[in-house]
């Protein structure tokens, strides 16, 4: 079992906060663009409305629940309204445009020296992204990684927490079992692949090319 520094609440209701802002930045810019300003507020009104309170008070495991349920309620009604508004193919370039918007927020000069690292040993620069994804994405879900090696990462998710919530299908199938392959691979140079039963999952990960 490889050994993955484990994410405090508090930094994973950071993360959860984070994605929230993340999503409002690209996902009005594209309801706007495509549907209208008369759109927008109204996705962003259907968000507002389900959005619950996070007390001051409250400790940082119990903001990260109540912001995770936020996240999911924001995500599942956006796929559900673009749907719903703009059928399959504007599904499809909406998965487009969170891609692009992802690679922008990750765009740093650590990953130029990324790009560096695989120039000269492909295998440290696969492992040093397996390590950080392993890091970054505990947030989403609890999982385990029962392989890291140079060449294979593997991420076993005994039950997915957003699979835990109600209408959460497209956030499974369109999220993570499409658009962050597509941006794992267009970014960093790896593969993603994901093998979901039920509500449990194990996804792979290997160098590309």
């Amino acid at each position: 079992m490889a050994r993955i520094k484990e994410m405090p609440y508090s930094e994973k209701y950071a993360k959860v906060i984070d994605s929230m802002k993340f999503d409002e930045t690209f996902i009005l810019p594209f309801v706007q663009e495509h549907l209208g300003d008369q759109a927008a507020a109204e996705i962003k009104k259907t968000w507002q409305e389900g959005a619950k309170s996070i007390p001051e008070t409250a400790s940082f495991e119990e903001k990260y629940e109540i912001a995770y349920s936020n996240w999911i309620w924001l995500a599942k009604n956006t796929f559900s309204f673009i749907r719903k508004r703009m059928g399959e193919e504007g599904i499809k370039r909406f998965e487009r445009a969170e891609v692009e918007a992802l690679k922008r927020k990750n765009a740093s000069p650590a990953l130029l020296v990324l790009k560096l690292v695989r120039i000269f040993s492909p295998g440290t620069a696969f492992t040093m992204t397996s390590k950080q994804m392993g890091y970054q994405f505990q947030w989403l879900t609890p999982f385990t990684v029962p392989e890291l090696t140079r060449h294979r990462t593997v991420f076993n998710i005994p039950r997915c927490k957003i699979l835990d919530y109600p209408d959460t299908e497209d956030m499974c199938l369109l999220g993570c079992q499409s658009t962050y392959p597509m941006w794992v691979a267009e970014q960093f140079m790896v593969e993603l692949k994901w093998n979901r039963q039920g509500n449990s999952c194990t996804g792979t990960l290997t160098p590309l090319g």
